[in-house]
Parts: C-alpha cells; structure tokens; sequence
C-alpha cells in the first residue's frame, strides 16, 4: 500500500510540472555556451552584495548578461530583448528592478523574467560559492 502512495505522490509532481518551454526556446535569442564567475569582494561586482543591485557584464550570452540579486539568491538573464531580432537596439538596459528594452520599451521583471509578451527573459544557471557568483549556460 505504501508503495502506491508513494508512486502516486512522485507521478503528481512527475505530471505536474508545468511546461516551461517559451523560456528555453526563444527564436530571437541563439544559445551560447560560457562560464562568468563574478568576485563580489572586486569594486566592480560589490553591488550584487546587496539585494535590488544588479550588473551587466558585457562579455557573455548573446548581449551580454544582467546578474541581480534577489534577496533570496541571484538571477542571470541573457540583455538582449527577448521578443526582438538581434539588432543595434536589442540590448536592455536595467532600470531599478526591471530590464527594458530599447526597441519597444517594454519592461521585464528581473525577479521573475516576466514581461507583458509571448517570450520572458532568456535566463541562465547560477551558482554560489562564497564570494564567487558563477553563470554558465
């Protein structure tokens, strides 16, 4: 009987996960494999201490990332626009605790991805250690 129940529990929660599909396969943003660890005792990631704060850093993704800091960990999503061609203004810029984009001023919670269009913010993986922040896809 125990068996059951517990195949029973583990099969919900198999079936019950929802299908995140739009946010992995976005057309308009190509995948890229890097590593970026991010030292938060250098001048230049310090801000990511504190929750709210975020970076860009340049030299990854697509065009480039924006690492922020939730309060309960981190975030890491790709700076182009998620609903737009690459093209000279697809690269968001971060206002307060959102990411917009320049090609139709849409706006992009950076706690959650979440916008008002068919495709969130491409995020990637992160992990900490310490004072070392790691994004990679």
């Amino acid at each position: 009987m125990k068996k059951y129940i517990l195949l029973s529990i583990a099969s919900f929660f198999f079936l019950g996960c929802s299908n995140n599909e739009n946010s992995n396969t976005n057309p308009y943003i190509p995948n890229y494999n890097f590593t970026v660890d991010l030292n938060t005792n250098l001048p230049t990631y310090s801000t990511l201490k504190y929750p709210s704060n975020s970076i860009y850093y340049a030299n990854a993704g697509a065009r480039g990332i924006i690492v922020f800091n939730t309060g309960s960990g981190y975030n890491a999503f790709d700076a182009a626009c998620p609903n737009q061609e690459l093209s000279t203004c697809s690269t968001m810029t971060v206002k307060g605790v959102n990411a917009i984009c320049a090609c139709d001023n849409k706006e992009y919670s950076l706690f959650t991805g979440l916008g008002n269009m068919k495709y969130p913010l491409k995020q990637y993986r992160v992990e900490v250690n310490a004072n070392i922040i790691r994004v990679y896809n």
